[in-house]
């Protein structure tokens, strides 16, 4: 446990509650930040128990009573159903805060710790990659770029700016456990794209059995088949087909596990946090050069094609090295959400989402129309001037090497004090609450 001084001294109490899979939680009072230890998995029963007596234990030794109660955006945590009770114990305001801003905000904050002198730049990104986390539009978040607007070091608006493209988590949770849920939720689509060399012929009808449906199951089913029996995987492709207890995902995270299991790296039976991604790491070779992101705009957000990475890894999966496809998909990831950024730096445009976190009746932030003065350029687009000191990495696969090491290279700022993953997500909170106000 330590006591932090960020040099803010403001007159209020505030109690953060981070996240789930890593418990932890922060306290801010007198301009200083209390930072618990990693607690574990909060949906073990004996860290949960040991998480909330030290809580309650620290607020009485303190003679702390919270005038805010920050949680994460996730309405079924175990700790946002705790914070609303406690907010209601103490009678005070229930503020949510999305997942990975917090991430963002505890890079933010790192930073701080390390220059006290510090100061906000007028236009900052985040780059967001991890496995899980809840997002504004409800579905699940976690390769994502935001851009942040700020004056007089205080954050006036945040965007999220671009994304990956969302892909299906077949059976919601059960597709973290499972990898070759995700496979084929992304095959599915891959396949069913008449575009695609593996999708001719395959036509998917909405009904019945054709010929085509029939080939679009057994060119899946060919992937995973060492996973699952054919009635197993029936099963999964109905539930696939009938949109039942479907999630869409952003997740850079799913997405790697994905892609490790498909290069036979990892298992079917995740045996710890990141362990497919892990895996990719440690089995990665030099990258090949020859696949470049793509990325498309939709609805005014940029988003980074998975779909076209997967078309890739299969293409050249008995033609090429494994090891070094490995490092492709990765690189893939972090080449494509950077170069978001340096195609945002001329065309501001996106829609808002407001740095004030959400009060207890309103889960959802809502979306704003502002418009910012178009940076005109020709030819091929440098390296933007910002990429020198204004971008912040944040996320479990923020400590993948190869993905963090690309970044820094590139002038991004990682945590060096506070974790970068969910053990560090409390004391974002405190700082995305303390820089939003």
């Amino acid at each position: 446990m330590q006591t932090i001084s960020l040099g803010y001294k403001r007159n209020i109490s505030i109690l953060a509650l981070g996240a789930e899979s890593a418990g932890n939680f922060s306290v801010f009072r007198d301009g200083k930040i209390f930072f618990s230890d990693d607690f574990g998995d909060l949906l073990e029963e004996e860290n949960w128990e040991r998480y909330q007596k030290e809580v309650l234990q620290y607020l009485k030794k303190q003679k702390i009573k919270p005038q805010i109660i920050l949680t994460d955006l996730h309405p079924l945590y175990k700790t946002t159903i705790w914070g609303e009770k406690l907010a209601k114990k103490y009678k005070v305001k229930h503020l949510f805060i999305q997942h990975h801003l917090a991430h963002i905000f505890s890079s933010i904050g790192d930073k701080i710790l390390h220059n006290t002198s510090y100061l906000l730049p007028s236009t900052f990104y985040g780059i967001a990659i991890d496995g899980t986390g809840f997002g504004v539009d409800e579905k699940i978040w976690g390769g994502e770029i935001f851009q942040v607007e700020s004056r007089k070091n205080k954050v006036e608006s945040v965007k999220r700016i671009g994304h990956l493209e969302n892909q299906v988590m077949v059976g919601g949770d059960l597709a973290v456990r499972e990898p070759a849920r995700m496979l084929i939720g992304v095959l599915y689509k891959l396949f069913s794209d008449s575009s695609s060399p593996f999708g001719r012929g395959c036509r998917v009808l909405a009904t019945g059995e054709g010929k085509g449906e029939i080939q679009h199951k057994k060119n899946i089913y060919n992937f995973v088949k060492k996973f699952y029996t054919k009635n197993e995987f029936e099963l999964i492709y109905n539930q696939l087909q009938q949109n039942f207890n479907c999630l869409e995902t952003s997740s850079a995270g799913r997405v790697l596990d994905a892609v490790s299991l498909l290069l036979g790296f990892c298992g079917n039976a995740r045996k710890y946090k990141h362990e497919p991604i892990d895996l990719l790491e440690k089995n990665s070779a030099k990258p090949y050069s020859d696949l470049k992101p793509k990325i498309t705009i939709s609805e005014d957000e940029y988003i980074l094609d998975t779909t076209y990475l997967f078309n890739y890894v299969i293409k050249y999966l008995h033609k090429k090295d494994k090891h070094r496809l490995a490092a492709t998909a990765q690189l893939y990831i972090v080449n494509g959400l950077y170069k978001i950024i340096k195609l945002k730096c001329y065309n501001n445009a996106g829609s808002i989402v407001p740095i004030k976190p959400q009060s207890s009746d309103k889960l959802k932030f809502s979306n704003l129309n502002k418009i910012f003065p178009e940076i005109k350029c020709s030819g091929k687009i440098p390296e933007p001037a910002f990429a020198h000191d204004n971008i912040f990495i944040a996320g479990g696969i923020a400590n993948n090497k190869i993905i963090s090491e690309y970044l820094i290279s590139k002038g991004a700022y990682a945590n060096k004090n506070i974790p970068r993953g969910d053990a560090g997500l409390s004391f974002g909170q405190i700082v995305y609450y303390l820089l939003g106000k």
